[in-house]
């Protein structure tokens, strides 16, 4: 090990190449990491609750035409071009279905191990992508410089020593993770070392001169990134063939949620992933069972399929939660897309869910009841957030999570 920087990569340089410029000084680590070689990574204390896998669908998905109200005569009236036939429905409860791209997901619904939530959202009113997405992730109502997950990951279990509890599947490491020790993985098989064992090297080598970096804030930063990597280094990715003949999607989606499945098998002690998924701003031509939206939703649901299949009965140790920053407007514009809205619907994964496949507290879509044109919000998503964080993730001080906030029983959970 030596202390001097390295010639081949110099700490500029790898703060450029990493990204951590940023990511650093905010939740401690960016990193991208290369094709790991050795068979077993060392073994950690396993999560006290589920794994939990947030998914972020940025861009304000339309819910209306995910989780289908097709039951309700004014979701057509409201969309003559591209709302979703009933006849093309796959029902769920007789009032809602799914768009016939999320297929995929029909059976865990129908296993019980899926359930989705509408009329969801967060109550601030804002429209911009940027500052809903900060709320949200922030877990708050107004912008906080830790993240919820992060919290909560501080809350539930601070002296955990597990280099990879939180990943970030991205250049950066995701607002809602900060507030805790995270590292960015773009991907464990290959990303710009692109499996090379000298360039690995290099890497680690230029890490270790950042030890000395204190005063400008990225020593603690570089013994956690080269924790980190070390145990990354160690997954044999090869050796973790997807089970039960799941097939993952070859995108950066798919292999993520792959990804997340081989860090479980391998007991690193992860904890929780965050996994963005764009795509989901469709002003103009959204389609309606075909178009930009359905493609986007396809990819949602083969990837979640994927990770339900390889799961198998390891399903009752994650949870899985689905969200976007805001839904779209109730009636679609002149450009045969939606403009941005306000209520939602977020959908989640795991066992002991309720026997429901829908939660909803339904407003209708009726001029009236709307909300400035939107769906209304009858649900706050914190208090989905709450539910899952308390009876499945073992959660125990929820007011550090959400601040001035009081959860409503959603119903979520099943009963024990």
């Amino acid at each position: 090990m030596t202390n001097k920087p390295s010639r081949r990569i110099s700490r500029r340089a790898f703060l450029r190449q990493s990204g951590a410029l940023a990511g650093l000084s905010a939740s401690l680590a960016v990193f991208p990491s290369w094709m790991p070689r050795l068979s077993f990574a060392p073994r950690y204390e396993n999560p006290p609750g589920d794994v939990l896998v947030y998914i972020f669908l940025r861009g304000g998905a339309d819910g209306l035409n995910m989780i289908v109200p097709h039951a309700d005569a004014d979701y057509y009236t409201a969309r003559p071009q591209i709302a979703v036939p009933e006849a093309e429905v796959l029902d769920l409860d007789g009032f809602f279905g799914l768009h016939p791209a999320l297929a995929p997901l029909l059976p865990i619904f129908q296993d019980g191990n899926m359930v989705a939530v509408h009329a969801v959202g967060n109550p601030n009113p804002t429209r911009s992508h940027f500052d809903a997405q900060h709320l949200v992730e922030s877990g708050a109502q107004a912008k906080l410089d830790s993240g919820w997950v992060g919290r909560h990951l501080a809350a539930l279990h601070p002296e955990s020593d597990a280099p990879l509890r939180a990943v970030g599947w991205g250049i950066s490491v995701q607002r809602a993770l900060h507030g805790t020790k995270a590292i960015a993985l773009q991907s464990i098989v290959d990303y710009h070392l692109q499996g090379r064992s000298e360039a690995a090297q290099a890497m680690l080598e230029t890490l270790d001169a950042l030890y000395t970096l204190d005063q400008y804030g990225l020593a603690e930063a570089a013994h956690a990134t080269r924790d980190a990597v070390q145990v990354v280094q160690s997954v044999n990715v090869d050796a973790y063939p997807p089970q039960n003949s799941a097939t993952y999607p070859e995108d950066d989606f798919g292999q993520a949620l792959r990804q997340t499945a081989v860090l479980m098998r391998a007991e690193v002690g992860l904890e929780a992933a965050c996994i963005d998924l764009g795509g989901w701003d469709t002003h103009e031509n959204q389609g309606s069972v075909e178009g930009r939206q359905a493609q986007v939703m396809q990819q949602l649901a083969q990837g979640l399929a994927a990770f339900y299949t390889d799961l198998g009965p390891q399903v009752e140790r994650v949870t899985v939660v689905v969200m976007s920053e805001f839904g779209r407007r109730v009636t679609e514009n002149a450009s045969g897309g939606t403009d941005h809205g306000h209520g939602n619907m977020m959908l989640v994964m795991g066992s002991e869910l309720t026997a429901r496949p829908v939660i909803a507290q339904w407003p209708t879509l009726t001029e009236e009841a709307r909300d400035r044109g939107d769906l209304a919000i009858t649900i706050d998503y914190r208090s989905v957030l709450s539910e899952i964080l308390q009876h499945k993730l073992g959660a125990t001080a929820l007011e550090r999570v959400f601040p001035d906030f009081a959860p409503q029983p959603v119903g979520l959970v099943a009963a024990r």
